[in-house]
C-alpha cells in the first residue's frame, strides 16, 4: 500500500514570527538530517521567500568553492536530491501538489506549504482545509497572541469541528522565546489557550540570532538554508531536534494527542 504524503503549513496570519524561517528550517532537518523526503510549496505570493532563498542557495553552491564541495559531499554521503521547491498561487497550490508527488522519483513523507499570511487571500481557507496538519507559531506579544488565538480559533471553528477539511490536528508552537520573560505569563497565556480548546506544543524555540545564519560569503556555520543541513554546533541549544521529535510524534500519533 502506497503511503500517503502528509500535507503540513506552519500557518500564522501575523508577519514577522518565523512561520518561512520555522518551513525552511523544519524541512531542511527532516530531509537533510532525519532521512525523511520533503517538498516545499511557496504560496506567499508576491514575495515566494523561500524560492528566493533557494536561488540565492544555489547560486552560492554553483559559485563558492567552499559551499560546492559542502553541497557536493553531503549529496554524496545522503545520495539523495535536494527537495523540490515549487512556486504557487493559494488556489492552485493543491494542484501544485499532486503534480509533485505524482512526479517524485521517490514517496514523499511530508509537503509543506507556506501560505500567505491572511485568511482574506483567495484560495487560503481552501488549502488549508486540505492540509493534514497546521502548526501556528505564537509568540508571547499581545497582539501578535490574540492575532493567532482568532487565526487558530477560525480554523478550528470552521473546518476542524465542522469536518469540512482533512485537518486531523491544529498546534500552536511558541517561537521567539526569551529566557528573560516571566515564566508566569506563559503559564497565563497557556491557561488562556486550554480554555480555548487549542493545542499547545511542550517543545519551544527560543529567540536566538543563530536562526538567521543563512549562507553567506564569510563561509560561518549554516542554521538556516534550503540545500545545506544545520550545522550541528548550532543545533545544540537551539531546540530544532526537540520540536522536530514533537513535531513527528503528533504527526505519527495521528491527532490533536
Amino acid at each position: 500500500m502506497k503511503k500517503k504524503t502528509l500535507f503540513i503549513a506552519i500557518s500564522t496570519q501575523k508577519g514577522g514570527i518565523g512561520k518561512t524561517a520555522l518551513t525552511v528550517l523544519l524541512s531542511s532537518y527532516l530531509h537533510y538530517s532525519q532521512g525523511y523526503n520533503v517538498a516545499v510549496i511557496d504560496c506567499d505570493y508576491p514575495q515566494y521567500s523561500i524560492n528566493g532563498m533557494r536561488l540565492r542557495d544555489k547560486k552560492a553552491v554553483t559559485e563558492d568553492p567552499y559551499y560546492k564541495s559542502l553541497f557536493y559531499k553531503q549529496s554524496k554521503s545522503l545520495n539523495k536530491r535536494a527537495y523540490p521547491i515549487e512556486v504557487s498561487r493559494a488556489p492552485e497550490a493543491i494542484e501544485t501538489a499532486e503534480k509533485i508527488i505524482r512526479e517524485s522519483e521517490i514517496p514523499l513523507d511530508f509537503l509543506f506549504f507556506d501560505l500567505p499570511g491572511t485568511m482574506n487571500a483567495k484560495g487560503v481557507l481552501s488549502t488549508l482545509a486540505q492540509m493534514d496538519y497546521i502548526f501556528t507559531p505564537i509568540t508571547a506579544d499581545r497582539m501578535v497572541l490574540e492575532s493567532s488565538l482568532e487565526y487558530a480559533g477560525l480554523i478550528n471553528e470552521q473546518i476542524i469541528t465542522t469536518g469540512k477539511g482533512n485537518i486531523k490536528g491544529l498546534h500552536l508552537l511558541w517561537n521567539l522565546v526569551d529566557a528573560r520573560e516571566n515564566n508566569h505569563l506563559y503559564d497565563v497565556y497557556e491557561q488562556v489557550i486550554a480554555e480555548l480548546g487549542l493545542q499547545i506544543m511542550k517543545s519551544y524555540l527560543p529567540d536566538t540570532k543563530r536562526f538567521r545564519h543563512e549562507i553567506t560569503t564569510e563561509h560561518k556555520p549554516i542554521f538556516r538554508s534550503t540545500l545545506l543541513p544545520a550545522d550541528k554546533r548550532l543545533i545544540k541549544g537551539s531546540n530544532l531536534d526537540e520540536v522536530a521529535d514533537e513535531f513527528l510524534t503528533i504527526l505519527k500519533g495521528g491527532g490533536n494527542g
